[in-house]
């Protein structure tokens, strides 16, 4: 299941609650596109903000509905206790694999990373995703880590930052994110997967041979991002390139709404999957005239 593209969809709210027909709505847009994995609770998944019992019903939901299609779930908490007990919840929902970030308020060092995973390998059934993202965790993980992580029982997968594959030349090849793959294929056992995070860098981490994108554009419009990944895979660089810099609009919406999140959510709302405003306070939604850029992006490309 870690191969190709897993789609993290938005957990949509309507008056401080999850909307979960809406919620639904966006898991069979992601079914009906055929994507390889299903990924519950991501980044704009909202994982930090839900209750354990919600986090219950959003696995169960995707389950139900993913007709088949393999499902991660994000499980991270401030505390150890609260990750295992997440694990418990989202495994006993039958999902397929679970998505582990360093979550913290208070800095983490590497042994208290690495306690943290090794805890959870001991307890969990089904492949963890080590979900690497300095910018929101403050903590970047070493090779090191990565060397002793790569031992422990069960770990599926690695989800790096997409920054190393930030420059491309013109076949659509990036010498730092090749170099960055290379060392970590060195270090992780061959049978744990690489993907690529940070949507802008997705087409270049794919051209370079990364396993699968973990994408949050993926989650509003699996096509679009199928379409980048099978021109990666098939050899055309190029294409994968120029498909991703016709998004430049959007990233450039990211960098302005500090992330993907407000953006991605806009566009749930745009394309009538969920009512307006879909996220809960204290978040805001993208101001107006952001709003109709989006809206006139996801015309002009016919993003699906």
């Amino acid at each position: 299941m870690l191969t190709g593209l897993s789609a993290f969809p938005i957990t949509p709210f309507k008056y401080e609650a999850i909307d979960y027909k809406a919620y639904q709505r966006l898991v069979e847009n992601l079914v009906a596109a055929n994507v390889d994995s299903i990924c519950a609770m991501g980044s704009t998944g909202l994982y930090p903000y839900l209750t354990r019992e919600q986090k219950v019903e959003i696995a169960k939901l995707t389950v139900e509905r993913a007709n088949g299609i393999p499902v991660m779930a994000g499980v991270g908490s401030l505390r150890t206790f609260d990750v295992l007990k997440n694990v418990e919840a989202v495994q006993q929902a039958g999902v397929n694999a679970v998505l582990l970030a360093p979550v913290s308020y208070q800095v983490l060092n590497e042994e208290e990373v690495f306690g943290l995973y090794e805890a959870v390998s001991r307890e969990v059934s089904v492949p963890i995703c080590i979900y690497e993202n300095p910018r929101v965790t403050n903590f970047t993980f070493s090779d090191d880590l990565y060397r002793r992580l790569g031992q422990l029982p069960n770990i599926g997968a690695i989800k790096i930052p997409g920054s190393p594959f930030g420059k491309s030349a013109t076949d659509g090849s990036t010498s730092n994110g090749a170099r960055r793959l290379a060392s970590l294929r060195e270090i992780v056992p061959a049978h744990i997967a690489i993907g690529v995070s940070g949507d802008s860098f997705g087409a270049a981490g794919m051209i370079e041979g990364c396993d699968l994108w973990l994408s949050v554009i993926g989650g509003i419009f699996p096509r679009t991002v199928m379409r980048i990944i099978d021109a990666a895979q098939s050899g055309n660089a190029v294409d994968a390139q120029a498909q991703s810099q016709a998004l430049s609009g959007i990233w450039s919406m990211f960098a302005r709404n500090g992330g993907s999140l407000r953006v991605v959510a806009a566009a749930a709302e745009i394309l009538g999957y969920c009512e307006t405003p879909s996220l809960p306070a204290p978040f805001l939604p993208i101001d107006k005239n952001e709003y109709g850029e989006l809206e006139q992006i996801i015309a002009q490309l016919s993003l699906s």
